[in-house]
């Protein structure tokens, strides 16, 4: 009984191990990749900056067209609203 107890300590054992080293064979062969792939990265950034820059810039666009449209709106709005509002304070 003890020999079957020693056995299955050793294949537990054995087990374990063998999960040990592909858990480090993966973190490795992760880390290798990430070292790989950094410059790869490194001269995407610049692209990426331009991207950001100019969707930054595209929305700025956009809103000073809107307010460009909306202010003179406002300004005529207000025009024919004060002497309707005047007319009605008076009455």
């Amino acid at each position: 009984m003890l020999a079957l107890m020693m056995t299955l300590f050793a294949l537990l054992f054995s087990v374990a191990a063998v999960i040990a080293v592909v858990g480090a064979v993966l973190w490795v062969a992760k880390t290798a990749l990430h070292l790989i792939f950094l410059p790869l990265k490194l001269l995407f950034l610049p692209f990426l900056a331009i991207f950001i820059i100019v969707k930054f810039a595209m929305i700025a666009a956009f809103v000073a067209v809107i307010a460009a449209v909306l202010i003179p709106i406002a300004i005529v709005a207000a025009l024919v609203a004060l002497p309707i509002m005047a007319i009605a304070a008076l009455a």
